[in-house]
């Protein structure tokens, strides 16, 4: 599901039944390359330029085959948004693995082992148990990193648009993962979430503004922060 600023915008819909695993593995990917894919002209060539990392895409949604419940009636749920892609599958973690160690890849249990085989030898997926290592370290420059949330009854990997540092010090970093692309913030909304009082990110703010980072609308009370 595409989504635009918030989940009340739906900007296109698709459902992929009665189709193979891995039919339904392309047509997702190719939906992906629609919306965080995209080519620049630099001189006489063409550059593709990746919002999101497809590879770490597809180690999440293969994941998401590999290690859900198909004997639950729920279907794998990717949302998409502008500065996000949330995909959640369902089960949960198999019995015999940790969520320390499935996060860390010490240990890999097979849920659906045929279907993991496929995948590998398919080279859709290398060695088992380090996808999501893979997926972190295809973030490691980046300003803000994937999410991972484990509950009893689902998976949730959350892949962050991929933005390098930007000449940031270790403060404004912390301030500029809390800030949105799409949506204003005011300092009443933002310091409670920093370890800094509002004077101090207040300024941070200000500084993020004159390093073209951080666009400031409004004044006084009324003043909200946007990324650029």
């Amino acid at each position: 599901m595409r989504f635009g600023e918030n989940i009340s915008v739906i900007h296109k819909r698709a459902t992929f039944d009665n189709i193979s695993i891995l039919a339904a593995y392309e047509k997702v990917s190719e939906v992906f390359k629609d919306y965080y894919q995209y080519e620049e002209i630099q001189g006489d060539e063409r550059k593709k330029t990746e919002k999101i990392p497809e590879t770490a895409f597809r180690e999440a949604i293969a994941n998401a085959l590999i290690h859900r419940a198909w004997d639950v009636e729920s279907q794998i749920k990717v949302s998409m948004f502008d500065d996000r892609i949330e995909i959640i599958s369902p089960g949960g973690l198999p019995s015999g693995i940790t969520e320390d160690e499935y996060l860390s890849g010490k240990l890999s249990v097979l849920r659906n082992r045929n279907l993991a085989n496929i995948f590998y030898r398919l080279g859709f997926v290398e060695i088992f148990g380090t996808g999501i290592p893979r997926i972190k370290q295809l973030y490691e420059e980046g300003l803000k990193q994937p999410d991972f949330e484990v509950s009893e009854n689902t998976i949730k990997i959350v892949l962050p648009v991929f933005e390098k540092n930007l000449n940031l010090t270790e403060d404004e970093r912390k301030i500029y993962k809390i800030l949105s692309k799409t949506m204003l913030k005011s300092i009443s909304e933002i310091a409670p979430y920093t370890p800094f009082g509002k004077s101090k990110t207040t300024q941070l703010l200000k500084e993020m503004g004159k390093k073209g980072v951080v666009k400031i609308e409004g004044r006084g009370r009324g003043t909200k922060y946007v990324i650029k």
